[in-house]
């Protein structure tokens, strides 16, 4: 039998519906973005930008109050409808028909970002859409739109007379899948005119290549001063005690959070000044509390990923990391001696011996290995291993801007750590040159996040129950409250505190070697160092002798020249030609000083060499023992029985026979005696290691047993029980 008509036309229909739901419910579903938690709006809009082309749709900003919301909304785009007005067509009509024509179907897709105690959090107010995906993105007008990269470049480019097709033909050399034309580019060259340079940018519209050098800017400027160009002018002493906010002439330091170097909100920032000519080279921002918890969110937030990246892979970042600080070496030492005053030679070394940490951290995973006993009871073993601690945090000083935060994020974060980094307010340039190349590196975002600030900002990170531990290098008047501030909190802390160290020097020491090490070691860095030797304690009638240089002193000489100091070598007033406003710290010998003068019982911290008179080796060192800042001592002399005495005797944690004290190379113990160091675990060797991660004990058993465990003890006579635990 054949079906009838009617039911061969039904059995059609269902078959066509059929086909038609088919193809309804393969047709690809746009979805929302999922909501969450971002540091700021930045991130938030990018986040769901990124989302939104990975479903086939734009997001556009519908509205916005920049320190509170952002309505997000989907920008559809597409072919606008012909509107050329036909020949027999009234005014009025082809109006009505251009206005209707023009207008595209709004979405009702809306999500929305609003500020929350510091941080934003996104909600989807409706996620649904009334159109298809967007099936090449490349025709939505948006992916014609100019980086703002590309804006800055086409505005140098236009002020060094380009044309626009030029322009475009350069731009496409670093990115040739740039859809702009000549007109996106005279229309960009109008807002400029205008002062606008605010530009609508969702980078994942197209494939992003890694920015070239801006051949219009010296190389060795740093990327953060390419995108906010100082204006240099003569520092106003007044002004700069006032701490009022300039005018936007200067180029901030930007602040590193989740991976997006972004300027501070806050209006106030500090001037940070080239002390051999005293003009201002850039400003440093007073970040705000808000700043604080949006760094520590997003490192807490990377920790979780960060924390399971394999050794080897993080180890390989670091080998890149150190490459590229060889790279950008000649840079990173301008930038040291523009902002501290070092010479090169001594911004060089404060650059190399950064390095060194960086390239023992290369090596890290080995340090890192724990330990294992087979068969502690019967059928147990047991093992332990050392795990990162979490979000950690470092507070710089100003004495070597490089290498001290060379000392603390390389390791961290090696080990599986994500990090909190707060640059000295008076040098914090080359910590953010060293966090570019880290993040060029390969650093994934959130691992290491900048925090520029004084007192404020290192009392939020002391106080945030999200730092676990904290090390520090600062002056001896910062670090007591520091300290008790991060250990009432329970953080883990590690404190290296500025030191006073003395030379013994015996009647029988070689005259010229002892001196040449004495006047490296006491003058070299410009004495601005935490190993230099201060002073020289002379046991017999030995007399100094050294070749006269001429600079200028701080008031403390003068104090104490009345006290009854002798002044052998006075490097006050001194003048270099080209420099006249500088402020240059250069040699000076006291002799005669007693325990009881100004400047021995503080820290000088300058090229300032003090001499001292000892009638015996026992007299030496009873001065360096009673001395309370006394962190390492040398002595010089030719007989091993007083090298041993002075060796066993001294109470001091770095002790030199013949050789002055110095840093020790990164893969050995750096040990310090308190009070120059507060503090369980070292920064170097495995005490760097051990600072930053923790050890887990692991007991196992592999044994089929119905219900009991064996738990291993022993009696007091050391021999093994076994207790049943039901």
């Amino acid at each position: 039998m054949h079906p009838c008509p009617s039911a061969s036309h039904l059995l059609h229909s269902l078959m066509m519906d059929f086909q038609s739901s088919s193809e309804f419910n393969d047709a690809p579903q746009m979805l929302p973005p999922p909501p969450g938690t971002f540091v700021d709006r930045e991130e938030l809009i990018q986040h769901v930008g990124d989302f939104a082309v990975s479903q086939g749709y734009v997001v556009t900003i519908k509205q916005s109050k920049r320190d509170r919301v952002v309505v997000l909304g989907c920008d559809r785009g597409g072919v606008y409808r012909n509107r050329r007005k036909p020949v027999d067509e009234s005014s009025a009509e082809s109006l009505r028909r251009r206005k209707t024509g023009s207008r595209l179907t709004n979405c009702p897709f809306e999500a929305v970002g609003k500020k929350d105690d510091g941080l934003w959090k996104l909600s989807i107010k409706n996620g649904a859409h009334n159109h298809e995906p967007l099936k090449d993105l490349s025709e939505h007008p948006s992916a014609r739109r100019f980086t703002e990269r590309e804006v800055l470049l086409i505005k140098e480019m236009t002020e060094a007379g380009l044309k626009p097709r030029q322009i475009l033909k350069r731009l496409r050399q670093s990115n040739p899948e740039l859809l702009s034309t000549p007109k996106h580019v005279y229309n960009v060259k109008a807002k400029l005119r205008q002062g606008n340079v605010t530009v609508r940018n969702f980078k994942s519209l197209r494939p992003q290549k890694t920015a070239v050098r801006n051949n219009y800017q010296s190389v060795m400027e740093p990327s953060w001063r390419q995108r906010n160009p100082p204006v240099s002018f003569r520092c106003n002493p007044r002004q700069l005690r006032s701490r009022k906010p300039y005018p936007k002439l200067l180029g901030r330091v930007p602040n590193l959070i989740g991976g997006r170097f972004v300027d501070s909100k806050s209006l106030t920032s500090i001037d940070v000044v080239n002390p051999a000519t005293q003009l201002i080279v850039s400003q440093v921002p007073l970040s705000t509390n808000e700043e604080v918890r949006a760094a520590v969110f997003a490192a807490k937030r990377a920790f979780s990923s960060w924390r399971n990246t394999p050794a080897t892979n993080r180890q390989r970042i670091m080998f890149k990391f150190q490459e590229l600080i060889r790279r950008d070496m000649d840079k990173l030492a301008m930038e040291i001696t523009s902002e501290h005053g070092k010479t090169l030679t001594d911004a060089y070394n404060d650059v190399l011996r950064g390095l060194e940490i960086v390239e023992h951290a290369c090596g890290v995973a080995t340090l890192q290995i724990g330990e294992f006993v087979s068969n502690i009871s019967n059928g147990v073993d047991t093992y332990s291993i050392r795990e990162p601690l979490g979000v950690c945090a470092g507070i710089c000083s100003f004495d070597f801007p490089a290498m001290t935060p060379l000392w603390m994020f390389p390791i961290a974060v090696t080990c599986g750590n994500t990090f909190i980094l707060k640059p000295s307010e008076k040098v914090p340039g080359a910590a953010v040159i060293l966090a570019e190349l880290a993040v060029e590196a390969g650093l994934p975002n959130g691992v290491l996040n900048i925090v520029h600030g004084t007192d404020d900002i290192i009392n939020a990170i002391c106080d945030d129950d999200d730092v676990k531990a904290i090390a520090l290098v600062g002056p001896n008047s910062d670090v007591a409250d520091i300290y008790s501030r991060a250990s009432a909190k329970g953080k883990r802390i590690q404190c290296n505190i500025g030191a006073k160290n003395h030379a013994v020097v015996m009647p029988d020491a070689s005259i010229d070697a002892t001196l040449s090490a004495l006047v490296a070691a006491g003058f070299g860095g410009a004495g601005q160092k935490c190993m230099a030797l201060t002073t020289v304690v002379y046991v017999g009638g030995i007399t100094p002798c050294y070749l006269q240089e001429k600079e200028r002193i701080c008031r403390l000489i003068q104090v104490d020249t009345e006290s009854g100091a002798k002044l052998l070598l006075d490097g006050r007033n001194i003048l270099v030609p080209g420099y006249e406003n500088g402020n240059f710290i250069g040699p000076t010998i006291l002799s005669d000083v007693t325990v009881n003068m100004e400047c021995y019982k503080e820290d000088v911290f300058g090229p300032v060499l003090l001499c001292m008179q000892a009638e015996s080796i026992d007299e030496a060192i009873e001065i360096v023992n009673r001395n309370r800042h006394g962190s390492g001592a040398s002595i010089f002399t030719t007989s091993a029985v007083a090298a041993r005495k002075f060796q066993i005797e001294i109470a001091v944690g770095q002790v030199g026979i013949n050789v002055p004290i110095s840093v020790q190379p990164p893969f050995t113990l750096f040990t310090s005696s308190k009070p120059c160091f507060a503090g369980d675990l070292n920064c170097d060797g495995k005490g760097g290691i051990h600072f930053y991660t923790q050890i887990k004990t692991v007991t196992q058993q592999w044994k089929d047993l119905p219900g009991n465990v064996e738990t291993p003890t022993s009696n007091s006579n050391g021999e093994s029980l076994q207790l049943l635990n039901s």
